[in-house]
């Protein structure tokens, strides 16, 4: 999502919904109905609620905004605009809080590995500190980039180096290296302007920076790969009724397949499959566009096979009411493409979209969003975060045909200051954790048929982005 304090992201759904609602039908007695009542929570009949724990202070309040999610061992690190928190969920239907950690910066993207924590600052502060303030004068002196947290002591969780990256750090990935001495971080950011100091166009690029595990301290960067030397999409100019695209000014997130040496990028305008055979030289294989459907690349997800992709299309940049018959079925919506040919001749074909079908009011942001594999052998089941449209679980085993194996959602929220959805779904030792940028942090339980082989699954670590074989 677009780096937005809390305000603006309540802004963003009233102007969206103010706009939507103009057109012809689209007011919200002509979406299906009815409609769950503020705050209500529905679920199909195979998934459960279990357990929910709001924002608190430090990390709460109108800055507040819960984004993405980690895991190590018995805990879950989830990310704040205001910092980011750790949730023992040994018991996962009673999780408590560890620690809480307040270092403000927009974003604050998680990843883990072993006892290194790393976190995204899309956002100009006036220093590397988590004492720092904001500083939106692009001209005058600021700092934006990656910070390095050791976790060794959940209880207690010690800064250890910031390395500064151009256009921030809206998300990064983690990438192990082949030896397993270092991760990389590939970095993506964008939005480039003339009157900032350290985030001029062009920005194509992405950032890559080296952590020796041993020596995180000596974590520095070690490439700016440019992955549009030919400027990548144009972009095309109008707003969310009219098919807007954004043009390509970096990526967005890429998630890799390190044991497959393959790396999809969902870069603005522009889908990506890279070779990552080279940590330090990600090889763009090729590329697509969708003008006609795709407003923003968002997020991508490999199947477990490596042979298909399901790119997310950000439509409104999460802050627009997408999910109702005035947009449709194909737009703000996923891709799924399959991987065809070997070796440089691979190629991204596309098969299908897949949309929740439940309508949601004018008054709710929803769009797809992000969202990880469960690990079923010989499926392809996908449980995906859509903003107010709450979480869905899809298999898309038929590349063709995807279909909903089961929801849950919550309505409009009661109070402005919770609005805006669910940012994560992530599947994780047999339960779906969540993370809503109002509401905190929720343990789903799904029982189905078609996903109870994953419950016997076990990871010790899960980055989502990062993705491994099962």
């Amino acid at each position: 999502m677009p780096s937005t304090p809390r305000s603006g992201v309540a802004a963003a759904v009233g102007a969206a919904a103010l706009a939507l609602s103009s057109l012809a039908g689209a007011s919200p007695a002509s979406a299906q109905g009815p409609f769950p009542a503020p705050d209500e929570i529905v679920t199909s009949s195979n998934v459960t609620h279990l357990a929910n724990i709001p924002a608190t202070a430090p990390l709460a309040g109108p800055d507040s905004t819960g984004t993405d999610l980690a895991f190590t061992g018995d805990y879950a690190i989830a990310g704040n605009y205001l910092g980011f928190t750790i949730y023992d969920i040994s018991e996962p239907a009673r999780p408590e809080i560890t620690s809480q950690v307040l270092c403000p910066g927009s974003q604050n993207d998680v990843s883990v590995s072993g006892n290194l924590l790393f976190l995204s600052t899309d956002s100009r502060r006036s220093d590397a500190s988590c004492s720092s303030t904001a500083q939106n004068d692009g001209t005058r002196p600021y700092w934006e980039g990656m910070k390095i947290f050791d976790i060794s002591n959940k209880r207690n969780p010690r800064y250890v180096k910031a390395i500064e990256t151009a256009c921030g750090s809206h998300t990064h990935t983690l990438v192990p290296d082949k030896k397993g001495k270092d991760v990389y971080l590939y970095v993506s950011s964008y939005g480039p302007a003339r009157n900032l100091g350290n985030c001029k166009p062009p920005h194509d690029i992405i950032s890559i920076i080296k952590v020796p595990v041993k020596n995180p301290g000596a974590a520095a960067l070690v490439a700016t790969p440019n992955l549009f030397p030919d400027g990548g999409n144009p972009g095309v100019p109008g707003n969310v009724q009219d098919g807007m695209v954004t043009p390509t000014s970096g990526c967005h997130d890429i998630t890799v397949y390190p044991s497959k040496n393959l790396a999809a990028g969902a870069c603005m305008g522009d889908g990506v499959l890279m070779d990552i055979s080279d940590r330090e030289k990600p090889r763009v294989i090729h590329r697509v566009q969708d003008d006609a459907h795709f407003a923003f690349w968002h997020s991508a997800t490999f199947n477990n096979a490596g042979t298909k992709v399901v790119f997310t299309d950000e439509l409104g940049g999460g802050g627009a009411a997408t999910c109702n018959p005035a947009i449709g079925p194909t737009r703000g919506a996923d891709g799924i493409y399959d991987i065809t040919g070997k070796g440089d001749q691979r190629r991204l074909e596309f098969r299908s979209f897949y949309k929740i079908d439940r309508h949601q009011t004018d008054e709710e942001n929803c769009v797809a969003h992000n969202g990880s594999l469960l690990p079923v052998p010989g499926r392809d089941i996908l449980v995906q975060a859509w903003y107010m449209g709450g979480v869905q679980i899809i298999d898309f085993t038929d590349s063709t045909a995807p279909r909903e194996i089961g929801f849950f959602e919550r309505g409009p929220a009661a109070n402005d200051e919770e609005s805006g959805g669910v940012w994560s779904a992530y599947y994780y030792n047999g339960h779906i954790y969540a993370s809503d940028l109002g509401k905190g942090f929720d343990v789903l339980r799904v029982d189905d048929p078609a996903t109870d082989p994953a419950k016997s699954h076990r990871s010790k670590e899960l980055n989502v982005q990062t993705q491994g074989t099962y």
